[in-house]
């Protein structure tokens, strides 16, 4: 398909992280013309800060939040089936600590936890003896019961990457490094200037609605840049992580209660590493500028030491990352218990274009959001179209029976010349479209240069015309999570193909008389 009109659509998204692309896919997908705009890189901040499950929210039972819980569970193997390169099933191990909880609450939590939403996929809970399982091993004596249930693992980043990369397929327009300047209510519509934050080029785009997907950023968009009113408010949290080299042997991840009756993950990470977090403190600077303070590191710390036999140390921690989770300002007191849920509010002034602005959420059912933001829209705009998203698979998704082991076998016995670690990293990235990656290549050598660390130019081509990366950072952070495994020399040299080609691009406009597409380079 074509892309939309660069003048005037039916929708102008502004915002790229989950939430904003998952709306571009769904709306797209129904008959509304979409131009999203993103003013840094697709997930380049919420979106790629999570502790990266698709997972119920088991503590948010304690909240009452039954609907929610239900929903994400029922989210689960809907994305697990769309998506079963980036998403898979992990199992939680959650020592007891009756302390904490008393068991008879946890035994509940998880009875509930396994009914409320239709699990066909993933096994139920069960209980663990810490004393045999192997499961026991790295945790200290003081733990001798745990219990075990199921959730999911996902690549935060390429969620949002393979929804973007959908819609454009669809006909959307994506456009990264772009900046909404202004948007106003003109003749019954939005009249948006935009602005490419690398080139400064200009254009203005007409829509009949537009969605603010901003994340943390949602106030600033609807108070400075499009000075409308709205009722709804967000309340900014930080999240943060640290990153260790790996604690324990096994695929399984921990759930540990902290003393302060939050609870705290230990997830296998890239392999090599173990992921923990994370953190829920109130934040009222530039979600720009998060960043991990030392308090956070030191909490963390701590509160997995409680239960691993060898304590975590900020001596320890290789690398860290915040984010600023933009929640629905509900008025509670504690960080840690304020909403995961939604909220959309519809600002529709008589015989004015619509806007919606999306509050709070979370990664799990950013495609149920997606669906219920697209019906508001098109009742809105006066049209229709049927929910489809469920039934679909994201770009290289369509792997047979969601048996990821099975694609995987298939693609070693394809591509034998192959590494077996490089063989598994390029399934679980492009699943079904690792094919496009590696194209017609019998040899390692047949896919280019050779940049070290299992990376080649045929992947980095891939990316940039694909993937919408232009730098080095893209590629490396948020495309894949290879910037922990390359020493600085390898990352370099990557960081100076991905210039040498925008700046390549960038001088063949000129010479043309022209300027650089916005968005991305193609």
């Amino acid at each position: 398909m074509t892309n939309a009109s660069s003048d005037a659509v039916d929708l102008l998204i502004v915002g790229g992280g989950v939430n904003g692309a998952g709306i571009a896919r769904d709306a797209i997908g129904r008959g509304l013309s979409v131009v999203l705009c993103e003013q840094g890189d697709l997930a380049g901040a919420t979106s790629s800060a999570s502790t990266k499950l698709i997972h119920g929210g088991l503590r948010y039972l304690e909240y009452y939040e039954f609907r929610l819980v239900r929903e994400a569970l029922q989210e689960r193997e809907v994305l697990l089936r769309a998506a079963p390169h980036i998403i898979w099933p992990l199992r939680f191990i959650l020592p007891h600590d009756s302390s904490m909880r008393p068991a008879w609450m946890v035994r509940i939590g998880l009875f509930l936890y396994d009914h409320l939403g239709k699990r066909k996929l993933l096994p139920g809970s069960n209980g663990v003896d810490l004393t045999r399982a192997p499961a026991g091993k790295p945790l200290t004596g003081d733990f001798t019961k745990a219990f075990e249930y199921s959730d999911c693992w996902v690549q935060d980043s390429r969620l949002v990457v393979l929804n973007a990369m959908d819609a454009r397929e669809r006909g959307a327009e994506i456009l990264t490094r772009t900046r909404c300047e202004k948007a106003q209510r003109l003749n019954g519509e939005w009249v948006a200037t935009l602005v490419n934050t690398d080139s400064g080029e200009t254009r203005t785009v007409r829509a009949r609605a537009l969605v603010n997907a901003a994340g943390p950023w949602v106030r600033d968009v609807i108070s400075r840049r499009t000075g409308a009113t709205v009722d709804k408010s967000v309340r900014l949290v930080k999240g943060s992580h640290i990153v260790v080299p790996k604690m324990y042997e096994g695929d399984h991840a921990y759930i540990f209660q902290n003393d302060d009756r939050r609870i705290v993950f230990a997830i296998p990470y890239e392999g090599k590493f173990t992921l923990i977090g994370t953190t829920d403190q109130d934040y009222t600077g530039d979600p720009g500028a998060v960043a991990i303070g030392d308090d956070e590191i030191t909490y963390m710390c701590r509160a997995v030491s409680r239960y691993f036999k060898r304590p975590v140390t900020e001596s320890d921690v290789v690398w860290s990352y915040s984010g600023v989770r933009p929640l629905f300002d509900d008025a509670s007191g504690n960080a840690s218990a304020v909403t995961r849920d939604y909220v959309l509010e519809m600002d529709t002034p008589a015989g004015q274009a619509p806007m919606l602005s999306i509050f709070g959420g979370k990664i799990t059912t950013f495609r149920r959001l997606a669906e219920e933001a697209t019906d508001k829209l098109l009742a809105a705009l006066g049209r229709k179209g049927g929910c489809w998203t469920a039934d679909f698979a994201l770009p290289g998704g369509d792997i047979a029976n969601a048996d990821f082991n099975a694609f995987l076998t298939d693609l070693r016995r394809r591509r034998p010349w192959l590494p077996e670690d490089t063989a598994l990293r390029l399934a679980r990235a492009y699943g079904t479209r690792v094919d496009r990656v590696l194209g017609k290549a019998t040899s390692l050598s047949d896919l280019g240069r050779d940049f070290g660390g299992g990376v080649y130019e045929a992947e980095l081509i891939h990316a940039a015309t694909e993937e919408f990366a232009i730098s080095g950072e893209d590629f490396l952070w948020r495309r894949s999570k290879l910037g922990l495994h390359l020493d600085a020399t390898i990352r370099d040299a990557i960081g100076a193909w991905f210039d040498q080609r925008r700046h390549a691009a960038a001088a063949a406009a000129d010479n043309q008389g022209g300027r650089l597409s916005m968005g991305g380079l193609r």
